[in-house]
C-alpha cells in the first residue's frame, strides 16, 4: 500500500507539499497540485482520513440518526441531508435507531469516536441530559430539548388545523384522527392539538387513536384501520398523522366497500413521494422535507463556525389537495 512518502518521491516534491495538497493549506501552484493528484491516482494512494481529521480538527462528516430509513419521510430526509452536505464538501454517516434507546446511545458513542463534526437527531428516545452532554454540534428534528440546542420542525399546529378544517368544510360529520403516541412529547403532537381545537370549535364528533410507542411499526396500521371501521361504521373523515397511515386507511376503505372520497374523505401528512402513487392520490399536508434537511446541515455548520443561529426553526406547511378529499 502506497504511503505519503511514496507519493512525494514519485512526484518529486516534499512530504509537506503533498500534505498541503491533501489538506488544501498554504499556497500550491496548480501545476504542482495536478502532479500530486495524478501521482496519487497512479499509486492508488488512499489518505488516512482519521489522521487528516485530527490535523484539521474537522472530519467533514456529519452523523444522522433516524428511527428507520425504510420510512418514506426519513428516507427522503436522509437523501436531502446527504445531497446538500455533499455539495458543501461533507459526507454523512447514517444510523437507524429503530427507536431503541440502547441502539441510539451506541450510535451516538460511535459518532463521537469517529469525531463527526455534528449530529442531526431525528430519533428521540434518550433522556434530555444525554443530548446536552454531547460536545459536538447537534440539531434535533421535531423535538425541542433545551433553549440552547437548535431544533427544526414544520408548523405542526398549522398543518393540523388545515387538515381538520378541510374535512369539516367538505361536509364530514364524524372524523377520526390517527396519530403517534402522544407520550413521546414530540412537536408533531401539535397536529393533534390543532385537530381537537377545530373539532371542538365546530362541534364535530371525533375520535383520536394513538399508535403504540413504536410509532413507525407499519404492522399495527392495518389493525388500527380495520378495528376503526368495525367500531365506527358511520365514519366519514380521517386525518392521519403520516401519509403511510393514510395509505392504509385508503386500503381499508377499499376492503370495506367504502368509496373514497364519496363515503370517506382522507388526509395524510408529509407529502412523501408515495402520496402520489396510491389510487386515489392522497390529499396531504406537505412538510418541506428538502428545506428541513438543508436547514439541519446549515445549523451544524453555523455551530462549527461559531456563527449566530436561531434555536427555533419552524418551517411552513402547505395543503396539497388531491383525490382523497374531492
Amino acid at each position: 500500500m502506497a504511503t505519503i512518502h511514496d507519493v512525494a518521491k514519485k512526484a518529486n516534491v516534499s512530504v509537506t507539499t503533498v500534505s498541503r495538497v491533501l489538506n488544501n493549506r498554504g499556497y500550491i501552484s496548480e501545476a504542482t497540485r495536478t502532479k500530486v493528484y495524478k501521482t496519487m491516482e497512479e499509486l492508488d494512494y488512499q489518505p488516512n482520513e482519521i489522521a487528516r481529521s485530527l490535523l484539521r480538527k474537522q472530519s467533514n462528516v456529519i452523523g444522522l440518526i433516524i428511527p428507520s430509513v425504510s420510512h418514506p419521510f426519513f428516507s427522503e430526509l436522509a437523501n436531502h441531508v446527504e445531497n446538500y452536505a455533499y455539495e458543501l464538501g461533507f459526507k454523512m454517516l447514517l444510523c437507524n435507531s429503530q427507536l431503541d434507546p440502547l441502539k441510539e446511545k451506541e450510535y451516538i458513542e460511535m459518532l463521537k469516536r469517529n469525531r463527526v463534526d455534528g449530529i442531526i437527531m431525528g430519533s428521540h428516545t434518550l433522556q434530555v441530559d444525554e443530548y446536552k452532554n454531547l460536545s459536538s454540534p447537534i440539531v434535533t428534528i421535531d423535538r425541542q430539548i433545551s433553549d440552547e440546542i437548535p431544533y427544526i420542525s414544520s408548523d405542526n399546529y398549522a398543518g393540523g388545523k388545515l387538515a381538520a378544517k378541510l374535512l369539516v368544510d367538505n361536509g364530514c360529520k364524524k372524523i377520526a384522527h390517527i396519530c403517534g403516541n402522544l407520550e413521546l412529547h414530540l412537536l408533531a403532537n401539535q397536529r393533534t392539538e390543532a385537530f381537537q381545537a377545530v373539532m371542538q370549535e365546530r362541534g364535530i364528533e371525533h375520535i383520536i387513536i394513538q399508535t403504540d410507542m413504536n410509532v413507525f411499526d407499519q404492522l399495527q396500521y392495518e389493525q388500527i384501520m380495520h378495528q376503526l371501521f368495525q367500531d365506527h361504521p358511520d365514519l366519514d373523515g380521517i386525518f392521519a398523522t403520516s401519509d403511510i397511515i393514510a395509505a392504509f386507511a385508503v386500503k381499508e376503505c377499499a376492503a370495506a366497500g367504502r368509496h373514497v372520497p364519496g363515503d370517506v374523505k382522507i388526509i395524510g401528512y408529509d407529502n412523501v413521494n408515495a402520496a402520489r402513487w396510491i389510487t386515489p392520490e392522497l390529499t396531504t399536508i406537505k412538510q418541506p422535507i428538502a428545506d428541513i434537511g438543508k436547514t439541519a446541515v446549515d445549523l451544524i455548520l453555523k455551530q462549527m463556525n461559531e456563527e449566530a443561529f436561531e434555536t427555533a426553526n419552524i418551517l411552513p406547511v402547505t395543503l396539497i389537495e388531491r383525490a382523497t378529499t374531492s
